[in-house]
């Protein structure tokens, strides 16, 4: 078993099912559970984000809005353009300005989730591939 598989699959906010729909903007294998359902009178995204060892999300910003990540389980990597990638573990909480280009996900050996808090829509741009992962993440 990898580091933090059971402390991620037994997650109080559950694992959810393949995240097929965002399939597209990650490398590795993902999984969502939506803890919000959409709603006419909250225009906010809750969602609980669980990747397998080394998966993360292509570089991407978030228009009219914002995203908060709420760190509960495993570990994982979080890095603005131009910075260096931060290591979380649970318990870390990163707020992510308008515009702001970047990315996030597990690192090479342990699972990781964490709840996102998204306003506004995401515009999905290049993928973090392994060269660049294993360059940033030393």
């Amino acid at each position: 078993m990898a580091k933090n598989e059971e402390a991620v699959k037994k997650d109080m906010f559950g694992l959810g099912e393949k995240n097929v729909a965002y399939a597209k903007y990650f490398i590795g294998t993902s999984y969502l559970n939506g803890l919000v359902a959409p709603d006419d009178n909250i225009d906010v995204n809750v969602s609980n984000v669980n990747f397998e060892p080394g998966c993360r999300n292509d570089w991407h910003i978030h228009h009219d809005g914002f995203q908060i990540l709420l760190v509960t389980a495993g570990e994982g990597w979080y890095q603005e353009e131009g910075e260096p990638a931060q290591l979380l573990k649970p318990g870390d909480v990163v707020a992510i300005h308008e515009g702001v280009k970047h990315w996030h996900g597990a690192t090479k050996d342990s699972w990781f989730s964490h709840i996102a808090i998204t306003k506004g829509t995401s515009e999905w741009l290049e993928k973090v591939d392994d060269d660049y992962y294993n360059q940033s993440t030393k």
